[in-house]
């Protein structure tokens, strides 16, 4: 299975800031470390032509070469730099190297990626790019896929997402996040599932379940993203849902089963984390890199 990486691309936070940038390095070390089955690549960079197929031009070139002003910075949550550029290239080709490798071969992770809150013109949420859209627009135009899912299990509602492929009818956009979180002002995605605060595995999963069961009888896919955040997870400082590290790797194989039923090519991304011990979130995203290598096996046997 070929799994995608780009935390050689590190960010110059100041200290205390909340976005966790060390749990790419440990999880990346920690799959390097573990000979399962998988092939490391390092993620190829997104190239100009293709960020400004989603995104505007002019918005890319401030990003590019340093033009964000200081509200902009706010919205994003992150200083500009040289780094958040090059990295933010990363991210996006990492996802869609793992669209292409998916496609190929069934499934295919990116050890970063998930940055859905990302709009056509602007940046927010510590997302500067929105990979999932843009690999979303390739498997369609590029690939010729006969329809895209979004399966968004991030704890917050994949935004600019659901705005960037609202009028694409070939694209499907599911997300199951906590009703009260970030974003403040949702956008409408295909099928939104909004848990109140302190849902757990059981109803978390039921859920799930019910909402997968609608949006691939709709959809229909023929290339599928799914968005594996860890920050649903109960201790997790920016979640608002109590989910066990059982149940989100049973979340993870969920998915990838219903996916697998489907026949449907799968890429995989981490999206958010925020626990206080970087070693939670790299545990989980570790166990959805695991099962992911799972599914990869069972499609091929």
């Amino acid at each position: 299975m070929q799994v995608f990486h780009s935390d050689r691309y590190t960010l110059p936070l100041p200290p205390g800031h909340r976005f966790p940038m060390r749990k790419y390095h440990e999880l990346h070390a920690r799959v390097r470390a573990e000979a399962r089955g998988w092939v490391l690549n390092e993620a190829p960079a997104a190239a100009f032509a293709q960020l400004a197929g989603v995104h505007d031009p002019a918005y890319v070139r401030r990003i590019l070469e340093g033009g964000l002003d200081p509200a902009e910075e706010r919205r994003l949550g992150l200083p500009w730099s040289p780094a958040l550029a090059a990295r933010s290239c990363r991210s996006v080709g990492g996802t869609l190297a793992a669209g292409r490798a998916a496609r190929a071969e069934g499934v295919a992770v990116n050890l970063a990626g998930g940055t859905h809150h990302a709009r056509h013109a602007a940046g927010a949420g510590f997302c500067v790019f929105n990979d999932v859209a843009l690999a979303a627009r390739a498997a369609l135009d590029e690939a010729g896929a006969a329809g895209v899912l979004v399966v968004d299990c991030d704890v917050h509602q994949g935004d600019g997402t659901a705005a960037l492929l609202a009028d694409e009818p070939r694209a499907y956009t599911f997300s199951v996040h906590a009703a009260r979180n970030y974003p403040h002002h949702k956008a409408r995605s295909d099928c939104d599932i909004a848990l109140p605060d302190g849902t757990g595995d059981a109803t978390y999963l039921r859920e799930l379940a019910l909402g997968l069961d609608h949006a691939l009888a709709r959809a229909r896919p023929g290339f599928a993203i799914f968005l594996a955040g860890a920050d649903v997870y109960a201790g997790d400082r920016l979640g608002r849902l109590a989910l066990t590290k059982a149940g989100i790797a049973a979340r993870d194989e969920l998915v990838l089963r219903r996916l697998e039923a489907s026949a449907c090519p799968v890429a995989v991304v981490m999206g958010g984390g925020y626990a206080d011990d970087i070693g939670d979130i790299v545990d989980i995203h570790y166990r959805t890199v695991c099962l992911a290598l799972a599914s990869w096996q069972r499609r091929r046997a």
